[in-house]
């Protein structure tokens, strides 16, 4: 007599036990499918991703909702954050007060930061490429003075996240440093001594070397090596769809543009890293913009970072 008894309470169980973690599996697929990547609009130079304060503990990645995209919208985002944590050396230190603000705003040479630029400029670089993939703007990638590489290696990290394998990360570089200033050509850069300083000289094998350590060196990453006057105009790249100076110098960055500006796409962006801090930097680019009759809004990134949208 009390054995279908047992066994009816038995099955009972056995079907609330399924019933809730059916439920619960919902209720999870909904909460991690409903999360997408961060809002580009929020993500262009404002540092949304990480918050309004680089002091403490509103420096945290902000996500955004609306509830249309599956979980690897949401993987993307978290790999992508935990690399720009990473490549700034925030992720041990982003909340110890002064070191995580000077760090976070860019405003060092750091000891072991893969980039000296800070989340704000990360970011920026996140929304310029994520906005060219979703509108299909056609090109490769392309930082002109990548130091240890670190926004080169989110450039991979982006493409591969995105599963995008028919587009090419260039890494110009001297990697031995900026040039000494040629006066005769640039007056601008009359007094410049970058190049007598060796913390901006890092090898060819150690950048190769910072991307392997992300797993990320493979055959779309190509290298550029050589002063950009020497291998930007005859360097084998049909058009881009991100442009990203950090030459310093009037003459770096000059021909930089005159090199690598035509092949920019339409809907493209070009990125200046010092146009706000450095002088010569920002009259490099004023030149060649009036000069071309470029009329497009530069628009701030952070206290150094511009960039404008290509029409």
């Amino acid at each position: 007599m009390n054995r279908p008894n047992a066994a009816l309470q038995v099955g009972i169980l056995v079907l609330g036990s399924l019933l809730i973690g059916v439920i619960g599996w919902i209720i999870w697929l909904r909460g991690w499918g409903g999360v997408e990547d961060p809002d580009p609009k929020l993500v262009a130079g404002t540092g949304e991703f990480w918050g309004k304060d680089y002091h403490g503990s509103d420096l945290k990645p902000e996500y955004h909702s609306q509830g249309s995209d599956e979980a690897p919208s949401h993987s993307r985002a978290l790999y992508l954050d935990l690399m720009k944590r990473s490549l700034t050396d925030l992720i041990y230190d982003y909340n110890t007060g002064d070191y995580g603000s000077i760090r976070g705003e860019g405003r060092d040479w750091p000891e072991r930061a893969m980039t000296m630029i800070g989340l704000q400029r990360l970011d920026n670089l996140h929304f310029c490429m994520e906005d060219v993939l979703a509108r299909e703007v056609p090109g490769d990638f392309i930082e002109a003075g990548a130091w240890r590489g670190g926004a080169t290696i989110f450039m991979r990290a982006v493409l591969k996240s995105h599963s995008v394998n028919d587009r090419v990360v260039w890494v110009a570089d001297s990697f031995e440093g900026l040039p000494p200033p040629n006066t005769e050509k640039y007056p601008a850069d009359t007094g410049a001594t970058w190049h007598q300083n060796k913390t901006l000289a890092v090898t060819l094998e150690s950048v190769k070397s910072n991307f392997e350590r992300y797993e990320l060196l493979d055959d779309q990453v190509k290298f550029l090596k050589g002063f950009f006057e020497d291998t930007l105009p005859n360097a084998p790249i049909e058009r881009l769809a991100v442009l990203r100076l950090d030459g310093d110098l009037y003459g770096s960055t000059m021909d930089t543009l005159v090199s690598l500006y035509p092949k920019l796409s339409s809907g493209g962006y070009c990125i200046v890293d010092d146009y706000g801090s450095i002088g010569t930097c920002r009259k490099a680019v004023d030149d060649y913009r009036s000069k071309h009759g470029i009329t497009e809004e530069i628009k701030k990134i952070d206290w150094a970072g511009s960039y404008w949208l290509k029409k």
